[in-house]
């Protein structure tokens, strides 16, 4: 298989990893989980399934920004001159979060977009996803403790 296939079928197979494990979070049936997705059931079961090579990556990428996962695309071979594109966060963007810890966090984020090189940006918004799955998870948890107060298995 050519480099330029297997790289696109690799995209597609992380894809559908991904995509399947927000449906099992979902924790409804394929038919309400492909509802909230957007995509009919049958699509949504190849999906889960890693039946996908009939399955564009455009296609793929639309229902993973419904899902809310965050997508990074880094370019090029040289840091320097390398693009990167990080879901969600739009250069320039106003959007005011509710807290001051959210406001200082994207703060943080941004500044460390405008010194950072791509090849270290990816990093700190790998490991400030990894921060924040961990922070809502230990939301999860509390969360159950207080409506169950029963410790929780996170």
């Amino acid at each position: 298989m050519p480099s330029d296939e297997a790289t696109i079928q690799a995209l597609r197979r992380d894809l559908a990893l991904q995509l399947s494990r927000v449906a099992r979070r979902l924790g409804a049936t394929q038919v309400a989980a492909a509802r909230r997705l957007g995509v009919p059931q049958p699509t949504l079961s190849k999906i889960i399934n890693g039946r996908v090579s009939d399955l564009s990556i455009e296609f793929l990428l639309r229902v993973a920004v419904r899902a809310g996962l965050p997508i990074t695309l880094q370019t090029g071979r040289d840091a320097e001159e390398a693009g990167a594109f990080v879901s969600g966060v739009a250069r320039g963007s106003t959007h005011a979060p509710g807290s001051k810890l959210a406001r200082d966090a994207r703060e943080s984020l941004l500044e460390s977009e405008r010194r950072l090189m791509p090849g270290e940006r990816l990093e700190a918004f790998l490991e400030h996803n990894q921060l924040l799955g961990a922070l809502h998870q230990a939301a999860r948890a509390a969360e159950e403790r207080r409506v169950h107060g029963a410790p929780s298995a996170a």
